[in-house]
């Protein structure tokens, strides 16, 4: 426990993965490998920068004096630059040609993009492994009839593996959301203050194609194999709110998929896990509630509404530069990530173990499908010589009744009330005999098969593995 604010994001729900990812840490060792990248490439196109030099630079990349840098930074007011003066101190024989014509947007924005790339990777795995998760439980109950629902009111039959389908293309949907996102992270390199690289025309005595070369080789060294075409002196903020707005799509997916199962657990047709010695109520002993569903949409909102951060950012940057931007992204986009990993995790959690009361869903179908049924019934007594406009009105009749006896606690007899009509012409057997569910389903099955087909090249190499999130 500590005595100062904790994110609940990193003190209870997100992964060790990103929240390493996200540090302090892990941040300012990129500024380091982004230094050490600049100064190779300068020495390797001819600055007079020693290999020796560039060695040191590498020999330290790791014993950051964050005491160091915190009195410098009283001093000059400016975290960049006291980076640069700790590292100087360890690697002395460097300290003259750190960060050499560069900005600090050199490392503070390329090292924000690689952790987004790494990041919205890592989160793609996550969304996938979800996915892998549904598409066990669609097929092994494509073929499985259930009460389909609209306005929450009881419906057509689907199936349970057909249900599961629609919260699996959300997800695809969000996968190729990330893709997009992805494909669309270049790198900013290093362009001086204003996007011009003015200053590497002096340094490289007006040879132009030596600067595009440090660019390119820069970027090769962090996986990236294409830089913004044009850029102030930040890369384009229009990217943090790609990056969120995929973020929040996945908030989206895992708020209806979670939304729904909250609503079948009432009616105990579905149940996400619970532990053997988990308690669901601290006074009533017996509940069973869906607090990892829940949660699931808590995070949700939060993390929807934290997209608007990025685009209300992205709109009002000022010309090549204003610096407006950075509280809000050193908050809104880390904070964003780690949402998006809990949410990611509780849903992983809630979908390798969910639970299906089959006899639940077969009593529920029982009880509505002389209903569901009555247009076939009509069709069949019409076949057998009956007024289709007369049996629809003994149907509706009839139907008004039943449905009367069942609010009052009774048990449904449409059944019997139709086979009482004599211009119905169908008795009650010859009626049960029309009532297999499998009847009412219509393509359910086959849908979910062609899905499966599709939806699998993407998962070959998930891993499959259990997601163990605090209660």
């Amino acid at each position: 426990m500590t005595d100062k604010y904790e994110s609940p994001l990193s003190s209870r729900y997100a992964s060790d993965y990103m929240l390493q990812l996200f540090s302090a840490d892990s941040r300012y060792r990129q500024w380091r490998e982004l230094w050490i990248s600049l100064a190779r490439a300068q020495s390797e196109l001819g600055l007079p920068i020693s290999q020796s030099q560039v060695e040191e630079m590498r020999a330290h990349i790791a014993d950051i004096d964050y005491a160091v840098v915190a009195e410098r930074e009283k001093q000059v007011r400016h975290d960049v630059m006291a980076h640069i003066y700790a590292y100087g101190k360890v690697a002395p024989s460097a300290a003259g040609i750190i960060h050499l014509g560069a900005t600090s947007c050199f490392v503070t924005d390329n090292a924000d993009l690689i952790i987004y790339k790494k990041a919205l990777t890592y989160i793609k795995s996550e969304v996938l492994g979800v996915i892998s998760n549904l598409y066990v439980l669609a097929d092994k109950y494509k073929d499985l009839p259930t009460l389909g629902y609209t306005h929450y009111q009881p419906a057509q039959l689907v199936t349970v593996g057909k249900r599961i389908t629609l919260w699996m293309q959300d997800l695809v949907s969000d996968v190729k959301e990330i893709d997009f996102a992805l494909h669309n992270i270049k790198f900013l390199g290093c362009r001086g203050t204003t996007g011009t690289e003015a200053s590497f025309i002096d340094l490289f005595d007006g040879d132009q194609s030596k600067i595009d070369e440090m660019n390119r080789r820069i970027a090769a060294d962090f996986g990236f194999d294409e830089l913004f075409d044009v850029c102030g002196q930040t890369y384009p903020r229009k990217v943090d709110s790609r990056v969120l707005n995929a973020l929040s799509s996945i908030a989206v997916s895992c708020y209806r998929m979670a939304n729904d199962i909250r609503l079948l657990q009432h009616d105990r047709q579905l149940e996400e896990p619970f532990e053997k010695n988990q308690i669901g109520s601290s006074a009533m002993a017996y509940k069973r509630n869906p607090m990892r569903s829940e949660r699931i949409c808590s995070l949700a909102r939060y993390l929807i509404a934290d997209a608007a951060n990025a685009a209300m950012t992205a709109s009002v940057q000022w010309l090549e530069r204003t610096l407006d931007d950075s509280a809000n992204r050193r908050i809104s986009i880390p904070e964003g990530f780690l949402c998006a990993d809990s949410i990611l995790r509780l849903a992983r959690n809630v979908t390798d173990g969910l639970v299906v009361n089959e006899k639940i869903i077969e009593k529920t179908v029982e009880e509505y499908l002389p209903f569901i049924a009555t247009e076939n019934l009509m069709m069949e007594a019409v076949k057998r010589g009956g007024d289709r406009q007369k049996i629809h009105e003994i149907i509706r009749s009839c139907s008004m009744e039943a449905t009367a006896k069942m609010k009052n606690g009774e048990k449904c007899d449409l059944l019997s009330r139709l086979a009482a009509e004599k211009e119905f012409g169908l008795s009650e057997d010859e009626m049960k005999k029309l009532l297999r569910p499998s009847l009412y389903i219509g393509r359910c099955s086959e849908q979910v098969t062609a899905f499966l087909k599709k939806v699998r090249p993407m998962l070959k190499n998930i891993k499959k593995e259990k997601t163990e999130i605090n209660l």
